[in-house]
C-alpha cells in the first residue's frame, strides 16, 4: 500500500515538473517574438543585464508599440518608476515618470521620444506642480511656469526654439513682483525692473547683448538716489551723487570696475 502511494506521488511529481517545463517552454514562445517579417509582435519583456531582473514589458503590434508599457527599478520589489502609453496609435505616447516611493516626478507627451507639448514636473516626493513646461521637438518652446510648493507663482517666461525670449518675471511667494527683465535668444536684452519685495523700483536699467547698457538707476522708498549710464565704447561709467549744495551731479568718467 505504502509502495503504491509512494509510486502515485512520484507520478504527480513527474506530472507536475513535466507541466512546468511545459508552461515554461509556453511562456517563452509567447513571449519577445516576431512576425514574419521580423518586427516584434506580441507581449515583449526586457531584463536588466546582470540582476536579471524584469526591466520592462508592453505590447507591440507588427514593429509598433500599443497600449502602456511599464518600467521598473532595478531592486527586488520591481518598482514601476516610469510607464508610456502608446495608445494614441501614432507612435506617440504619454509618458508619467515616477520616484521609488510612486510619487510623480513629470509627466507629457513623447514624440519621436522627443518632449512635446505641455510637460509638467512635481516638487519632490509631492503631488504639488512645480512648473510647467512647453515642448516642441524636444526643446522648450512657448511659456514656462514655476512654482513654489504652496502652489504660488515662482516664475514666467518664455522660450523659443529652446532659448529665452521676450519679458521674464520673478515673483516672491506672496506673488509680490521682483523682477522684470528682457530676453533675446538666450541672452539679457532691454528694460529691466527689480523690485524690493514691497512692490517698489529698486533698480531700473537696461541690458544690451547679455551686458548692462544705458543709465542705470537706484532707488530707495521710491526715490532716485543714483544714476549711473554705461559707454558701449569706453566701457566707462559716471554715477550721478549730490554735491556739497545737495544736488545730483554726475561724476567722472571711470572704468566700471574703478572705485
Amino acid at each position: 500500500m505504502i509502495y503504491i502511494r509512494q509510486m502515485l506521488i512520484k507520478s504527480l511529481i513527474a506530472f507536475l515538473f513535466l507541466a512546468l517545463n511545459c508552461l515554461t517552454v509556453f511562456s517563452q514562445v509567447e513571449n519577445n517574438q516576431f512576425d514574419t517579417k521580423g518586427e516584434r509582435h506580441g507581449v515583449w519583456k526586457g531584463f536588466y543585464k546582470e540582476s536579471k531582473r524584469p526591466r520592462y514589458e508592453g505590447n507591440f503590434n507588427h514593429g509598433k508599440e500599443t497600449g502602456v508599457f511599464k518600467y521598473f527599478d532595478d531592486t527586488k520589489a520591481g518598482t514601476v518608476i516610469a510607464t508610456r502609453n502608446f495608445s494614441k496609435g501614432d507612435g506617440s505616447c504619454y509618458a508619467i515618470f515616477y520616484n521609488q516611493k510612486g510619487n510623480k516626478v513629470s509627466e507629457g507627451l513623447l514624440v519621436n521620444k522627443l518632449p512635446h507639448g505641455e510637460w509638467k514636473y512635481f516638487h519632490f516626493e509631492s503631488d504639488q506642480l512645480m512648473s510647467l513646461e512647453n515642448y516642441k521637438q524636444g526643446k522648450l518652446n512657448g511659456v514656462k511656469k514655476v512654482f513654489y510648493k504652496d502652489g504660488s507663482l515662482a516664475e514666467v517666461s518664455n522660450y523659443v526654439n529652446g532659448k529665452k525670449q521676450g519679458l521674464y518675471k520673478k515673483y516672491a511667494e506672496n506673488e509680490t513682483i521682483l523682477e522684470e527683465i528682457n530676453y533675446k535668444g538666450g541672452k539679457l536684452d532691454g528694460p529691466a525692473l527689480y523690485y524690493d519685495g514691497k512692490g517698489n523700483i529698486n533698480v531700473k536699467g537696461q541690458f544690451k547683448n547679455d551686458r548692462k547698457w544705458g543709465y542705470w538707476e537706484t532707488y530707495e522708498n521710491g526715490k532716485l538716489v543714483s544714476k549711473e549710464k554705461i559707454s558701449r565704447e569706453t566701457r566707462k561709467t559716471f554715477t550721478l551723487e549730490k554735491n556739497k549744495e545737495g544736488k545730483m551731479a554726475p561724476t567722472e568718467l571711470k572704468p566700471k570696475n574703478e572705485k
